[in-house]
């Protein structure tokens, strides 16, 4: 491929050829020494994407370090658990557990809160579709406000792996210790950030949740659960002291329990 034979092509056929992927460094070189402006901006543009692509590959990868150290020992069936909704004071606090195919190709897998709702949304569906285990637990209101927070969270945990339908063979697990398992495991503080397994968790776990919230919204919809889906919000505050709270809110939480119990100034 040299300049003679790209010189008659229309941008949009360099754009096809490169999506073909064939020859790309000769393709690259001679569009580097067209004579167009729009030619050598595509070639620009192309390699700044692909640079790009590969250092998120690298990201990713560099997730599966915690992994790494069970696949070495032979243990592929790692089980990454999260939770999503310890802090709302409505809903459920949903736990998952998620089982990945080893150094499973997956760009723009992170911890849920540092990515977009429509991106959470595709990375779902695509863990759903090609994990080897989903297990998605969810403890009610009614259960943590029997058990507290953060009892109802951890036996959602247990939960999850118990559920799953490949057995784990490790867990890791973000921040919680979960000493009562029987398999090799491992918390990690700011697991969603630092492992796959934990950050596809993470995903399912908000996903599901957010989902749930959404449709509590069409139940008490005064209440904006769509939005803030059950956080302390200004906007949440305010239909608290209007309408009180409702049958989802977590009567151990304030300022629900002092509403309830009537003590409260709102």
């Amino acid at each position: 491929m040299n300049e003679m034979d790209i010189a008659k092509l229309k941008v949009a056929d360099l754009k096809a050829l490169l999506a073909e992927g064939r020859d790309i460094e000769a393709l690259l070189s001679a569009m580097k020494g067209d004579d167009r402006v729009s030619v050598r901006k595509l070639a620009d543009t192309y390699m700044k994407r692909k640079v790009k692509e590969e250092q998120e590959r690298e990201r990713v990868l560099h997730l599966y370090d915690p992994e790494s150290q069970y696949y070495r020992q032979g243990l592929y069936h790692v089980a990454g658990i999260d939770e999503a909704g310890r802090g709302p004071a409505a809903g459920p606090v949903m736990v998952a557990a998620v089982i990945l195919p080893p150094y499973w190709d997956c760009p723009g897998l992170n911890d849920s809160k540092k990515v977009q709702p429509a991106k959470r949304d595709e990375l779902y569906d695509k863990i759903m579709a090609e994990a080897v285990a989903v297990s998605c637990i969810a403890k009610s209101e009614q259960d943590i406000d029997r058990l507290d927070i953060y009892h109802a969270t951890m036996a959602a945990m247990y939960e999850t792996v118990e559920t799953l339908s490949v057995p784990a063979e490790a867990v890791l697990v973000d921040a919680m210790p979960l000493r009562d398992l029987t398999v090799p495991h491992r918390s990690l503080v700011h697991g969603d950030a630092i492992s796959a397994s934990i950050a596809a968790a993470s995903i399912i776990a908000k996903v599901t949740r957010d989902r749930l919230m959404v449709e509590y919204d069409k139940k008490y919809p005064q209440y904006g659960f769509a939005v803030h889906k059950g956080y302390l919000t200004k906007m949440h505050m305010e239909a608290l002291r209007e309408y009180g709270p409702c049958p989802i809110h977590r009567r151990s939480f304030e300022p629900i329990k002092s509403m309830v119990l009537g003590q409260g100034n709102f």
